[in-house]
């Protein structure tokens, strides 16, 4: 008899747990009561998450392990604790984003390098791709561009989840984010769109460690963490299509700050039709490397709680 629990599923189809009613309470309390009792209430919350949902405690732990290499020789209560922290951190990424939405300020770090980079990225006036992960918070990214009048940037986004979280933001904070399209509803139109998006001087922006929602969408198995994983072609056919400049960009908690890292990656603008298969397997490797430099400096902040090494993990649970 299969259960959610030994079934793996795919990410998209698993049930968002809780509701926006409570999420409209989260954010009510961090807003009127202050930090300390969003940060009581939002703690409790995660606890029983973690306690009463078996399938994303799992995936953490196997993804601990990956990271960790010596996490599973450690003592039970230790891999208990590591794993509700990634939980607790998960949660406080959500009380960084109302923080952000709401106009509370947040300090953040960028090396001088990495602001020089963005600064002539948007003065160049070519726009860009920024490919991005599920590690960090990028919300607080997001945030950036609505200080800046310069800063114009498109989001896509693989489920109504996210738009859902970020239309109770934009309700509750009566702040403006970012444009926002579902990338699964992704038609040549929508490309011609994004195309004048970036033509303008806008930036689209894409996370690219999401395997697509339709199954027959295409995906490229990858070394991650020392096992095959699949990561979609679909941002890097992207790229060749809009033929433009290229970026990494990540927010990464750093104590009580936020240091965002934005560095160049590529540049599609003048690829060949006959080298663009050869540039996308280059480009998903070197993305994949990237993505595994992330999660090794930050390992609590990748939160992706659904199976990601699936078929990997089915053979040797």
């Amino acid at each position: 008899m299969s259960s959610l629990d030994d079934t793996p599923q795919h990410w998209a189809r698993i049930q968002e747990y809780g509701s926006v009613s409570t999420m409209r309470i989260m954010v009510w309390i961090r807003r009127h009561l202050g930090r300390l009792p969003f940060r009581v209430m939002l703690s409790l919350v995660v606890l029983y998450y973690y306690i009463c949902h078996a399938p994303p405690r799992r995936e953490s732990r196997r993804y601990l392990e990956r990271v960790w290499p010596l996490h599973s020789n450690r003592p039970l209560r230790w891999r208990t604790w590591v794993g509700l922290r990634h939980f607790l951190a998960f949660g406080q990424s959500l009380m960084d984003k109302i923080d952000a939405w709401s106009g509370i300020p947040i300090e953040l770090k960028m090396s001088n390098e990495d602001r020089q980079c963005l600064d002539q990225a948007i003065s160049s006036g070519r726009g860009g791709l920024m490919l991005v992960s599920h590690i960090g918070n990028l919300e607080i990214c997001s945030a950036m561009s609505d200080k800046r009048d310069d800063f114009h940037v498109t989001q896509l986004m693989h489920t109504h989840n996210a738009l859902k979280f970020n239309q109770l933001l934009d309700r509750s904070t009566l702040r403006r984010g970012p444009e926002i399209i579902e990338v699964s509803e992704i038609t040549p139109a929508t490309a011609m769109r994004l195309a004048e998006r970036i033509n303008a001087g806008g930036f689209v922006v894409i996370a690219a460690d999401r395997v697509p929602l339709n199954d027959d969408g295409r995906t490229r198995s990858l070394e991650f963490l020392g096992a095959p994983a699949e990561f979609p072609e679909g941002p890097f056919w992207l790229a060749t299509l809009l033929r433009c400049p290229i970026y990494t960009l990540s927010c990464l908690r750093d104590g009580e700050a936020h240091r965002v890292e934005f560095s160049p990656f590529d540049d599609t603008t003048r690829l060949k039709r006959v080298d663009r298969d050869a540039w996308r397997e280059s480009a998903m490797q070197r993305y994949v490397d990237w993505l595994t430099d992330q999660c090794r400096r930050q390992p609590l902040q990748w939160f992706n709680f659904f199976p990601f090494w699936q078929t990997h993990d089915r053979t040797h649970s």
